[in-house]
């Protein structure tokens, strides 16, 4: 059974609040020289085993666990 793991990330362009709170708090708790955090998610999935497992996942990413207007994804099976 694969275990796919999945991560969706705001694009660049996208303004990330939350990644700019903790780069602002980060100094404050004496971790200098951050210039950038991005928050996003990590998602792992059990797969049952099929020949189109990349369609699956890409059309699962795609569709519900990434907003592909504000996001991107990428994933890899755990080896």
């Amino acid at each position: 059974m694969p275990r796919v793991h999945i991560d969706v990330m705001l694009k660049e362009e996208i303004l990330d609040p939350a990644g700019q709170a903790i780069e602002r708090a980060l100094p404050k708790l004496g971790f200098d020289g951050v210039t950038g955090v991005r928050v996003g998610k990590h998602i792992v999935v059990d797969l049952a085993s099929g020949d189109d497992l990349d369609a699956r996942v890409e059309e699962m990413a795609g569709k519900l666990l990434a907003n592909p207007v504000i996001e991107t994804f990428r994933w890899h099976v755990e080896e």
